[in-house]
């Protein structure tokens, strides 16, 4: 982790180094943290109540590694605030990130609703130069939306009104005499959930898209202490880049999916050959990781808004299509190999480890583990579930019920006399697993393992009816 830098603060081109992130969830709490770690002044704030008060009261709202601990440690060096109202919280700062949600709908077009009220917000307590910065995941001309929204609900006389033709020249703004200006930046995230502040202290590159020298020049002068590459584009670009980013990885992950099932289908490993065309520097091997597919909140959500974009435009993304339709494919793939060993589901007993989309979170969100209970239970099966971090969420929306769904405080409690085990989610907590023990709880040793965490021989050697995705 980056250590603070509090003498980085002093070369900044604009009035005060506050700065304020209006949205605290698993994008902005993160970002603000970091911020703060590096030397600035950060305000956080949320239309959620409930949630300033919790992370001002010192508890994080979601598990991430390292995130209460920079919590406990900024709200000591009081380089983090949070602040109930959000108007003041605006009215405060210089640089305003916009981190706040944009949930999906049916037709897959993200919820903007969020983004436009927090527009207005700021276009009513303009009291000064502010430059407002689109973190929150978008689709393209989401900025240009920002901007024309503070330009119509700002007060009166607070800016120059603009023809049609200057609505495109990206100086059209020009100062006078009593008149305060603004910037809209765009500045996606790339934050992956488990590695959130890794990822803050140490990115691969920061993509800024500004459409003014004094936009470039702050966020430049903001991330400078990052030691990266910043790359610096226009506003539409840049949010073209964040859901290009996703839905290219998302690619990935299908890709090694369909290979896994190929592998099976003619006796390959589908492991030795994501390591084999990984190693080749132009494929690379993150993101080969054949299994249940992805899940959580960004990478299904980026692929279905920006194929919706790219129909709104009339352009065929009908590829992406398919990578979604694979994606989503998995969990019947898995269930269907517990279903080959079984033979019939209704009153089995099966083990679920592991809730989260992914390790190192608490998320659900679009996790492959809600799916799968929902079907298991329609099937009749027993189920004795456990993760690290996630039961709390998954209670809400699947409540224990005596006979039909169990928690358990560990991995063995679950496995105790189960008819199979199914391994969800790669927890290191899983990995380091004493098997032996896991084996002799189980009334019958299966173990299908949709993460691929386990050798093949050794599981057998241990006496396990061992599954995995491709091999």
């Amino acid at each position: 982790m980056k250590q603070s830098n509090d003498e980085g603060t002093a070369g900044l081109s604009f009035e005060s180094n506050r700065l304020a992130v209006l949205g605290l969830g698993h994008v902005g709490l993160p970002t603000a943290l970091s911020l703060a770690e590096l030397g600035w002044q950060v305000t956080g704030t949320d239309s959620d109540t409930s949630k300033v008060r919790q992370v001002g009261s010192g508890c994080a709202p979601f598990y991430e590694p390292g995130l209460q601990e920079l919590l406990s440690k900024h709200r000591e060096s009081r380089r983090f605030r949070v602040e109930e109202n959000v108007e003041e919280a605006i009215r405060s700062s210089s640089v305003l990130f916009i981190c706040v949600g944009t949930p999906q709908q049916e037709d897959g077009e993200a919820d903007l609703s969020q983004v436009e009220a927090v527009a207005r917000v700021i276009a009513q307590n303009l009291n000064g130069y502010k430059l407002i910065v689109e973190k929150s995941t978008v689709p393209a001309i989401t900025a240009r939306w920002i901007k024309r929204t503070i330009q119509r609900y700002a007060p009166a006389n607070t800016y120059v009104t603009k023809t049609l033709e200057q609505e495109e020249s990206p100086m059209a703004l020009q100062p006078s005499d009593g008149v305060h200006l603004f910037d809209v930046a765009s500045n996606p995230e790339f934050l992956q959930e488990g590695s959130a502040l890794q990822d803050c202290f140490s990115p691969s590159r920061v993509v800024c898209g500004v459409e003014s020298e004094r936009a470039r020049q702050i966020l430049t002068d903001l991330y400078r202490p990052l030691n990266c590459q910043i790359v610096v584009t226009d506003l539409n670009t840049a949010e073209l880049i964040k859901h290009a980013a996703n839905a290219f990885l998302a690619t990935k992950i299908s890709f090694i999916n369909m290979v896994g099932d190929l592998c099976e289908a003619v006796g390959g490993d589908v492991t030795q050959v994501a390591k084999g065309i990984g190693l080749d520097p132009r494929i690379g091997r993150h993101f080969l990781n054949a299994g249940l597919g992805f899940g959580g909140y960004c990478l299904p959500k980026d692929v279905r808004a920006f194929i919706h974009l790219a129909e709104q435009h009339r352009v065929d993304f009908s590829f992406l299509k398919e990578v979604e339709r694979i994606n989503n494919g998995r969990v019947d793939r898995m269930l269907q190999k517990l279903r080959s060993s079984l033979w019939v589901l209704r009153g089995k007993r099966i083990a679920m480890l592991g809730l989260s989309f992914k390790p190192n979170t608490d998320d659900m969100r679009e996790a492959p583990s809600v799916r799968m209970i929902g079907k298991l239970l329609q099937e009749g099966a027993v189920l004795q579930v456990h993760d690290p971090q996630a039961m709390p969420h998954m209670r809400q929306m699947y409540a224990e019920e005596e006979g039909r769904l169990t928690y358990c405080s560990s991995p063995y409690e679950a496995a105790r006399d189960c008819d199979a085990v199914l391994l969800v989610t790669e927890w290191e907590e899983y990995r380091e697993m004493d098997l032996p023990r896991l084996k002799d709880l189980a009334r019958v040793p299966i173990l299908i393992d949709g993460r691929n965490l386990y050798d093949p021989n050794r599981m057998r050697q241990l006496g396990f009816e061992y599954y995995s995705m491709g091999r």
